[in-house]
């Protein structure tokens, strides 16, 4: 994400957007919000994100209520919009709720993550990410931002994150353990907080779908999605590198096209093979949730397969 590449035109055009749009009620202060995590809507996208994308660069957070990868990101990033006091503005984008913002950015699975500067538009990642990885994006983001004449800081009111803190899940201690080792990107750890609590209740959802995650995080480390994808497509029997190809597509918010290569391999292969490939569907499907519509979708594809 170079300075030049950065605002050259994209394929977004926000213009309608913003023409639809009608800014809030200013505040006493004269500002459409003073915190650094808004929550934005169709009617007050003009005001909270354009307007400002000429001051501080905006971090758009399009996430889903079902979604379970958005549960993990989400706070990861507002928890980092803090951290910057008032550099960066989040603003959080409920694709349920609203359509229009979705389909003018393209937005094809969540969590999708854009920024906004200058109100130029730019794909930033998708998917779940690790602390450590979002935060080398937004300290990028902020070097293409000053380098293109947006370096300002809002002012950031005391109260606001006493404010967001009702917006935040219930807090559950018995995943702190995990969620500060994958915040310091030591997954074995991680791993083996989540497996420690399965131990202790192996319904657990959370913790199946945490270790689900960790797992993938883990394998998909070191891994470079081109050479991933070149050769799955060259080696089609070879299971290991279609489970490969998979877990990059799901990192990066291809679910469709995870799940769609899997069911294919099991189709093409039997016996220990088909089972390894199964297997590793129903964890991706613990991570994005049981009762997504693609899950739902790919689980029915699954069986005929089998079947």
């Amino acid at each position: 994400m170079s300075a030049e590449s950065f605002m050259r035109p994209g394929a977004v055009d926000l213009s309608a957007l913003a023409a639809r749009s009608r800014p809030p009620a200013a505040s006493a202060n004269g500002s459409a919000a003073s915190g650094v995590v808004v929550d934005v809507t169709e009617a007050t996208f003009e005001a909270e994100v354009l307007t400002r994308s000429t001051s501080v660069p905006v971090v758009i957070d399009f996430w889903a209520d079902w979604c379970q990868p958005c549960k993990q990101l989400s706070p990861i990033l507002e928890k980092l919009a803090r951290e910057y006091d008032g550099r960066i503005l989040l603003a959080r984008i409920d694709v349920d709720a609203n359509p229009q913002l979705g389909a003018a950015f393209q937005v094809q699975s969540i969590p999708s993550i854009f920024a906004v500067l200058k109100g130029q538009p730019v794909p930033l990642f998708q998917g779940a990410m690790p602390e450590p990885q979002v935060r080398e994006v937004l300290e990028q983001l902020l070097k293409v931002a000053a380098a293109n004449g947006v370096s300002g800081r809002m002012e950031v009111q005391p109260a606001d994150a006493a404010e967001t803190e009702p917006a935040e899940p219930a807090h559950d201690p018995r995943y702190d353990d995990a969620y500060e080792a994958i915040e310091k990107g030591d997954f074995d750890a991680a791993a083996a907080a989540y497996r420690g609590l399965l131990d202790e209740s192996p319904a657990d959802a959370d913790a199946k779908a945490g270790l689900a995650q960790v797992e993938l995080f883990r394998r998909t480390s070191t891994l470079e999605a081109a050479a991933v994808h070149k050769t799955a497509e060259e080696h089609l029997a070879d299971v290991d590198a279609q489970l490969a190809a998979a877990d990059v597509d799901l990192v990066a918010g291809q679910v469709d096209d995870a799940f769609g290569r899997l069911v294919g391999t099991v189709r093409r292969m039997d016996g220990e093979d088909r089972e390894k490939v199964r297997a590793r569907l129903l964890e991706l499907f613990e991570i994005v949730g049981q009762t997504d519509p693609r899950v739902v979708k790919a689980r029915s594809a699954l069986a005929s397969a089998l079947f």
